[in-house]
């Protein structure tokens, strides 16, 4: 089973590492709190995804297959929910600075749940990797490289947003541009 890690990796270089709501999100925290604040929200992406993917990969998939409202019921939520953390960026800072605080685990377990593009990706990953007669190990092993390799990914995201942050922290208005990036964000969930 450890042979088909390479190939997943390759599948998954693209859709991890490629401008999405996730790398977004981290890069905009990033950029507003610095890379060490935003670690709690990415621990619990990264627990969300992981958890996430093993249960897809054990039937989960299957449930919402025979409930496709429920996609549609998660787009929505999910964009309402990356809107309402882009006002807050956006409002951060001048008279509001006092109320900004770095998004947290749950923030960041949330933007996971609330991602419609995340459960099609896993499930595609698992009909491209899963065989049929694999079991707990295989789902495992795939999870487990999945969920690392995001976190190596969003990692790197959201260190090139604390550099730019501090490149824009002369010059203001990074809350309002990275309010507004998470906003397109929210958007491309709904078109997506």
């Amino acid at each position: 089973m450890i042979q088909i890690v390479p190939a997943l990796l390759l599948f998954l270089l693209p859709l991890a590492y490629s401008p999405g709501p996730g790398n977004m999100f981290f890069a905009a925290n990033g950029a507003r709190f610095g890379f060490r604040a935003t670690l709690p929200a990415s621990v619990g992406y990264h627990v969300a995804t992981w958890v996430v993917t093993v249960a897809i990969g054990l039937g989960f998939a299957s449930l919402l297959a025979a409930v496709p409202q429920a996609m549609l019921v998660l787009r929505w939520a999910g964009a309402g929910y990356v809107l309402w953390l882009a006002w807050g960026l956006a409002r951060a800072g001048g008279a509001a600075q006092g109320q900004a605080r770095p998004a947290g685990f749950g923030d960041g377990a949330l933007l996971l749940l609330l991602n419609p593009k995340a459960y099609v990706i896993i499930a595609l990953m698992f009909s491209q990797f899963l065989g049929e007669a694999a079991g707990w190990g295989a789902v495992l092993l795939i999870a487990s490289v999945f969920t690392l390799n995001n976190l190596v990914a969003f990692s790197a995201w959201t260190l090139l947003g604390d550099r730019i942050g501090r490149l824009f922290a002369a010059r203001g208005g990074a809350n309002q541009l990275f309010g507004a990036i998470l906003a397109g964000v929210a958007v491309w969930m709904l078109l997506g």
